[in-house]
């Protein structure tokens, strides 16, 4: 008997020391584990793309002219973020129903919504790269996030044609701020007309090489026609500046995704709209917001004079905020996108309405009405 209970004694500590194992390798190697799920497994070469969106109907378009009450007159582009995680396949499929959800829960309301106070705004539904591309530093995956870039000018394209006149806003996050550097160096900057009624384009989380467009960068709030960019980290947060200076990629003269060197980085300060390096002060802070799952039109609840901002090294540092609003208590994959809130809301806010009054004021100046006929 006493034999017969050792040897179950034994077995019972083997299983619980073989699920101790499992528990611990899993803890070790669970971001391997889910990466290697997100993986196509199959060369891009190969690989079959989902249907291509048909921009003339509203099915490819997120949000097609959305205007709200009060809002100025210019028209603005927005290419979202990352929302397709991956798996099957390099490039999500129009129409994906949990990157749609997260797109329009999450994305839209923290990063679109700041700038329907300056006009019609129209989101298109592109073939983004999945999350696994921009995970690996694989030229497969770095193909299917050069693909994107055909529908996002196919996008423009037929969204330019429909707003033929008038001042144009032009805004990217993340991955659809890799996509907008593209589209500004190849279809805006060489483009005279394009040029003069641009009020500002804005790559939100996405880091841009200083020299990668022919555009100025906006080194003061009541400037038009310029770049914003910035790659937000809080500060102290050392390791993160590391691993996204060694996964950065960027566009080639050929369209392809390369590594950069050293090449400065743009960083344009959200809070006082300049690329200098000084810190503001956390009282000229306009608000942060936790706008998911509101209903487009609602304004987000605002907490203001609470982050203090500096670029630094082609970064821009930033207080993070303890409030529990602003804690990432989310799954691995969507940690890897970008985040469920806006710091810089409001000041987003006031930066495109400063910017759309200086670009009237210089159309004004530069181009003064006809005379009254005789």
């Amino acid at each position: 008997m006493r034999s017969r209970l050792s040897l179950k004694h034994w077995v019972r500590l083997s299983l619980f020391a073989l699920l101790f194992l499992l528990l611990l390798a899993l803890a070790v190697w669970r971001g391997d584990i889910l990466r290697a799920a997100l993986d196509p497994k199959v060369p891009f070469q190969t690989y079959t793309p989902p249907a291509a969106p048909d921009y003339s109907q509203n099915e490819a378009w997120a949000m097609r002219d959305v205007r709200i009450n009060g809002a100025k007159d210019a028209s603005v582009f927005f290419l979202h973020s990352t929302t397709y995680d991956g798996g099957q396949e390099w490039n999500g499929p129009i129409g994906d129903q949990k990157a749609d959800t997260y797109l329009h829960r999450v994305v839209l309301p923290n990063f679109a919504a700041p700038f329907a106070v300056a006009g019609s705004v129209s989101v298109p539904l592109y073939r983004q790269g999945s999350l696994y591309s921009r995970l690996t530093l694989r030229e497969d995956a770095r193909e299917a996030r050069a693909f994107a870039y055909h529908d996002v000018e196919a996008a423009f394209n037929h969204w330019i044609a429909r707003h033929p006149d008038g001042p144009i806003v032009l805004v990217g996050v993340e991955q659809g701020g890799e996509l907008l550097a593209r589209l500004l160096r190849d279809r805006v900057a060489p483009d005279a007309a394009l040029k003069q009624r641009l009020a500002v384009a804005y790559m939100m989380d996405t880091m841009v090489p200083a020299d990668a467009i022919k555009l100025p960068v906006c080194s003061r709030r009541e400037q038009s026609g310029c770049l914003v960019a910035w790659s937000m980290v809080d500060e102290g947060a050392t390791g993160v500046i590391s691993r996204r200076q060694r996964r950065a990629l960027f566009w080639d003269e050929k369209g392809r995704l390369v590594e950069s060197g050293n090449r400065p980085i743009i960083c344009v300060n959200q809070v006082s709209g300049s690329d200098n390096e000084q810190k503001t002060d956390p009282r000229l802070h306009l608000g942060a917001a936790n706008a998911t799952g509101l209903e487009w039109g609602v304004r987000p609840a605002f907490i203001d004079r609470a982050v203090t901002a500096q670029c630094r090294e082609g970064f821009l540092r930033n207080t993070p905020l303890k409030s529990e609003s602003f804690r990432e208590q989310r799954a691995w994959t969507d940690r890897r996108k970008a985040k469920p809130y806006n710091l810089f809301y409001a000041d987003t806010m006031a930066d495109v309405l400063a910017r759309l009054d200086a670009w009237h004021g210089k159309k004004a100046t530069t181009f003064p009405p006809s005379p009254p006929s005789a």
